[in-house]
């Protein structure tokens, strides 16, 4: 059956008309003659016709929901720091919290994600691991988007995208200015004295601490009623990342519970690798300052 399309200005109308002079009972009525329902709206057909398991396996389908559920969540995410992204980089400010703050949340989200899928134990993955072949979380385009627009402008992990349909979407990502550094834009044109090469610079180059930024914030900090707007952002910012950490830890505590040391199905080395992560930091001034305050 074709996918139906969706309403029409005024089109609802009609089909709603339509299905009043019908009795639902009728063998005449067919599925265009209904309005518009729950399932049509969230195309859940689709969404729920999209696990497929290869192993025959009971447990894969865990793995497969798990997943789809996160870059759900994702998807999201991206539409929200982009959407703050462009607010902080027109001086709306304050409209650009929600939006934050609703990634925080989706991060805990995220987070809360690792809990299901840590009833998966090492016996139960390994009957389906083999099916994944080279498959891996590494190649996600969306985490990888995400961690472009926090900062995290690792030109290695490109190389996984090469070829791949949404390798321009990757790529754009890694050209832009990220959310940090339309912060600190922000801070500029407040006149905040900010390095010109912090300000200017290419995208593409991971981002650089500065004692002339960490002065910045701590100037915002010390004087919150002055700034209240930049330190809200200050905060939210810190929220960000802390949720951010967060999961980061769930995932290598679960991908250790499940795998050990075993090296990652995308090329990785697993839990090594995602232990060196741990150690980013994607705003550093917004926390080496808290020292000096």
């Amino acid at each position: 059956m074709g996918r139906r399309r969706p309403p029409g200005r005024g089109d609802g109308q009609r089909r709603v008309a339509r299905g009043a002079l019908l009795d639902p009972r009728s063998s005449d009525m067919s599925a265009q003659d209904l309005p518009m329902d729950y399932s049509d709206y969230l195309h859940l057909p689709e969404v729920l016709g999209a696990q497929h398991p290869l192993s025959g396996d009971h447990n894969e389908m865990l793995f497969i929901v798990q997943h789809q559920a996160m870059e759900l969540w994702m998807r999201l995410a991206l539409h929200e720091l982009t959407e703050a992204q462009r607010l902080l980089a027109e001086d709306a400010v304050r409209p650009a919290f929600k939006g934050l703050a609703r990634v925080s949340r989706i991060m805990e989200q995220l987070v809360h994600a690792w809990d299901v899928l840590s009833t998966l134990t090492p016996t139960e993955y390994d009957k389906f691991r083999p099916y994944l072949a080279t498959g891996s979380g590494f190649q996600s385009w969306q985490y990888r988007c995400i961690e472009f627009a926090l900062g995290n402008k690792a030109a290695y992990t490109l190389r996984v995208h090469e070829g791949r349909p949404h390798e321009q979407d990757v790529l754009a990502a890694y050209g832009r200015p990220s959310l940090y550094d339309e912060s600190l834009r922000l801070l500029a044109r407040r006149g905040f004295h900010i390095p010109a090469d912090h300000l200017d610079r290419d995208w593409k180059q991971e981002y650089v601490a500065s004692d002339a930024v960490e002065a910045a914030w701590g100037e915002v900090y010390r004087d919150p009623e002055k700034h209240w707007d930049l330190y809200e952002l200050g905060e939210e910012l810190t929220d960000l990342e802390t949720a951010f950490r967060v999961w980061r830890f769930r995932h290598v505590t679960t991908v250790e519970r499940i795998i050990g040391f075993k090296p990652g199905t995308g090329g990785t080395s697993g839990v090594s690798y995602l232990r060196k992560q741990l150690d980013i930091i994607l705003f550093p001034e917004l926390w080496a300052m808290r020292t000096g305050l």
